[in-house]
């Protein structure tokens, strides 16, 4: 298969946090859920991706190109959206109509005007006076409208109601069906990834700790639910995180290594994200 984005041993580095050798590859015709506390690198990496900032080390290849060499051809063929809305606000939907096809060689009118239409947004109303929701719904056209093939989605669905957010994942998931498309989408609301991603990557504090098909993370592990005795009688590779409360222990285990009579509740993202961390700090 085909990697829309490539990154290998990508570094960069600051007084207070450093991204350390991060890799990771997403297959074209894919989505990819990039996961990490606040301030893990999620949004470090996507502007090295986008040549925001300039890396360290390492390489960055979307769609086989490399990033800062081939940036504007690269930059054409990518729709970001960001946790908050990067246009002006006192701006309306036809003024950025006209805005557009100087900025995007493959703008096309007639597809913004589509999901302008499918989103119902408000044409005499400027972009300030816009809901939380429906500045992501514009955002997301504005991506969406010269033929991107590659999707950036820093945040895109927090602060939404349900009712929205699952509205542009339907969105999303009707984007990837062409194979030719992919999508790396960062979110803290890993409910949502776990609807729609293909892999998950998860990254604390600057450093990748797995990226791996997603069905194949689900099924390899569980959450024991349990007492240090039981613990103990783990094999230690067994366990990969363990929180502690006043009732036991909570431990993300591998599911074929747990006697097959003791009682386990399959692992979420949200869990492996969780316990692993939790794990790392012990």
């Amino acid at each position: 298969m085909d990697a829309t984005l490539q990154i290998k041993d990508l570094c960069k580095s600051y007084s207070d946090f450093a991204l350390d050798h991060v890799s990771f590859t997403l297959p074209q015709g894919c989505i990819m859920g990039f996961i990490g506390e606040n301030g893990a690198g999620k949004s470090t990496t996507i502007k090295a991706i986008l040549n925001l900032i300039r890396r360290d080390q390492g390489e960055i290849l979307v769609f086989g190109k490399d990033n800062i060499q081939d940036e504007l051809e690269i930059k054409e063929r990518i729709g970001v959206v960001f946790d908050s809305m990067n246009l002006p606000d006192l701006l309306r939907i036809q003024e950025i109509k006209k805005m557009m096809p100087s900025l995007y060689r493959n703008w096309d009118a007639a597809e913004f005007a589509q999901y302008v239409d499918r989103f119902e947004l408000p044409g005499k109303k400027i972009v300030k006076d816009f809901s939380r929701g429906m500045k992501m719904k514009l955002a997301i056209a504005v991506a969406l409208s010269h033929h991107a093939q590659l999707l950036l989605l820093d945040e895109a669905t927090s602060g939404l109601d349900p009712i929205v957010r699952d509205e542009l994942l339907d969105l999303l998931l009707e984007y990837i069906q062409d194979p030719a498309n992919s999508i790396l989408f960062s979110s803290h609301i890993t409910g949502d990834l776990e609807k729609i991603a293909d892999y998950i990557t998860f990254i604390h504090k600057g450093t990748i700790r797995f990226s791996e098909r997603k069905d194949l993370l689900l099924e390899k592990y569980d959450v024991l639910k349990g007492s240090d005795s039981q613990l103990r009688q783990l094999d230690p590779t067994a366990v990969k995180g363990v929180r502690h409360n006043q009732f036991g222990i909570e431990a993300l285990v591998e599911r074929d290594k747990v006697p097959a009579s003791w009682i386990t509740d399959p692992a979420s993202i949200e869990d492996l994200m969780v316990l692993i961390a939790k794990g790392e700090q012990q």
